[in-house]
């Protein structure tokens, strides 16, 4: 079987100017401000492009708003994750020879609306309208956390360590200018803040916020002739389970976590030991305990209390989360762009949140509710 292990390599990557509040910039803008500052990040220009994969637009739209002819296109529009995948499809192309420099784009006016469009979908007429909506959930804060009222009961965990894991990401996100909230929080902020839809304070959600980012990715051959250090692809995975959360196979794990994980891994040739480094997207706090477990750092259960223990925060034996996460840095409405940003930043060595001595970063996204799953493996080493 074909492996892209180490065989491409991103070699621009870059976020919109500003984060947060952006009114003045529509979705289409936010693309192509993203995509403009990652391939001048790799000291490239617009023809030096002939890929180009994005979600929320259309491919064809945003090559043709750019000016670029492409030879490869890649719409997959899955959710969050959905810039897990494109990287994951485009270091397949390039290294099929189907294209040489492809362009992955994230924009989306998550805050401000403005020219939000859209691209696929089928409205009333999905899965999830017909047999869920109809029931009264209302989005993602009275869908999302579903699942987690089945893993409390079953695991025992906390209403405490559940909202450790807002609190820890706020640690990270104060070290970071561009994060949209900074100050310190407690246990006791999370838990008296509003009730959004139990068990889920207003902290423990996400935030909705203007943004986008944009990847460059080459093969590893042509990796040493641009600007920027190499961040190698050491492996990519990606899975789906269900559109309904009600018809997830285990309330308490996600499958489609684990498979891509699970093919990721073992693609990279490496063990969780293995690992510096680690994004799992956190649309709610319940996420990453879930990612924790799926992606196999540690057992059924044992997500909450890691997590509590300090193990993810500054200084703890596994990073994650650094740039302050959906929680506390930004999420525009799908998040997987800024995890694998910040991966890229963490392997680089350039994060305002650095760790030290990062070899080796995992990037693990979710799309819709738990319904997609994509995992990106990041190094900063020739393999």
């Amino acid at each position: 079987m074909t492996s892209v292990r180490g065989k491409v390599a991103i070699v621009g990557a870059a976020e919109t100017t500003r984060l947060g509040v952006i009114p003045d910039m529509s979705a289409v803008e936010l693309h192509a401000e993203s995509a403009r500052n990652a391939i001048a990040d790799a000291g490239l220009t617009n023809a030096d492009i002939d890929g180009v994969a994005c979600a929320g637009q259309s491919p064809v739209a945003m090559a043709h708003y750019l000016g670029i002819t492409p030879k490869y296109l890649d719409g997959t529009t899955v959710g969050g994750c959905s810039f897990m995948l494109h990287v994951r499809h485009a270091a397949a192309a390039i290294v099929t020879g189907m294209c040489e420099a492809v362009l992955v784009t994230h924009g989306e006016s998550g805050r401000s609306r403005v020219g939000v469009g859209g691209w696929g979908g089928a409205g009333g007429a999905t899965l999830q309208a017909q047999f869920e909506s109809p029931y009264g959930p209302t989005g993602a804060p009275s869908m999302f956390p579903i699942g987690v009222l089945r893993y409390m009961k079953k695991y025992g965990l906390t209403h405490e360590q559940l909202a450790k894991v807002a609190v820890v990401q706020r640690e990270w996100a104060k070290d970071n200018p561009r994060a949209m909230y900074r100050d310190p929080i407690t246990v006791d902020d999370v838990l008296n803040s509003k009730l959004i839809a139990y068990p889920m304070h207003l902290l423990e959600c996400c935030l909705v916020t203007d943004g986008g980012g944009a990847l460059v990715v080459v093969s590893s051959d042509r990796a040493k002739d641009f600007p920027q250090k190499p961040v190698y692809v050491l492996g990519t995975g990606e899975s789906s389970e269900t559109p309904m959360i009600s018809q997830m196979e285990d309330f308490t794990q996600s499958k489609a976590f684990r498979v891509s994980s699970e093919k990721a891994f073992d693609e990279a040739q490496i063990s969780r030991d293995d690992v510096d480094h680690l994004m799992i997207y956190d649309a709610f706090a319940h996420l990453p305990i879930y990612g924790l477990e799926a992606l196999g750092f540690v057992g059924p259960g044992e997500g909450g209390p890691f997590i509590e223990e300090g193990n993810t925060k500054p200084g703890g034996k596994l990073p994650m989360n650094t740039n302050g996460g959906g929680l506390s840095y930004t999420h525009t409405g799908m998040y997987g762009m800024f995890a694998l940003q910040e991966s890229v930043r963490q392997v680089r060595g350039t994060a305002p949140a650095q760790v030290a001595g990062v070899k080796i970063s995992v990037a693990q996204g979710v799309g819709g509710m738990f319904a997609a799953a994509g995992t990106v493996i990041l190094t900063n080493e020739e393999v």
